[in-house]
């Protein structure tokens, strides 16, 4: 009946099935083989290092960001406090040496500005004759000053607020 209906023989229909059970039974002993080996590398992976869950690993790396993200904010906090300190640090300086008298020589006498990011400071003259050492200092309030300045003064004025070097 069946070779009547399908035109093949009935043997043939047989062995074709067979052949197909055989695939499917190879196929499926393949897929076991390759499930066990899956299921043991879980279990290693689960286990983890020196039999630590894979659970505690990452809830002390999740510990370890939440300190991360403290000591950031902590550091972010520090570097705000020392960027308000360094306002009125002295950032900008400008030096003259100059001969005060033509009979000294070596350029022993200096004018020393130094300013803050405001360009508030003071001018540091230190006039050196034979008879001794004189130093002034005059006040420079938003890059001027009240007393008038010598013109040793005013170049070490310039030199700070227009320094050459940008490292200054």
């Amino acid at each position: 009946m069946i070779e009547e209906y399908l035109g093949i023989s009935s043997d043939y229909l047989i062995l074709g099935m067979a052949a197909l059970l055989l695939v499917l039974i190879v196929l499926l002993i393949v897929f076991i083989v390759q499930m066990g080996q899956l299921k043991k590398r879980y279990r290693i992976f689960m286990s983890g290092k020196n039999a630590r869950s894979l659970e505690e690993t990452l809830s002390d790396r999740w510990d370890q960001i939440d300190d991360l993200i403290e000591s950031n904010a902590a550091n972010e906090r520090n570097i705000d406090v020392i960027f308000k300190r360094m306002k009125f640090d002295f950032q900008k300086y400008g030096l003259v040496k100059y001969d005060a008298f033509d009979e000294m020589g070596g350029k022993l006498s200096f004018s020393l500005a130094m300013l803050n990011e405001k360009n508030d400071g003071f001018i540091i003259n230190a006039v050196h004759s034979h008879g001794g050492c004189y130093t002034y200092v005059k006040e420079i309030i938003d890059a001027q000053s009240i007393i008038t300045l010598a013109e040793e003064e005013q170049e070490a004025l310039n030199q700070a607020l227009n320094p050459s070097d940008p490292h200054k």
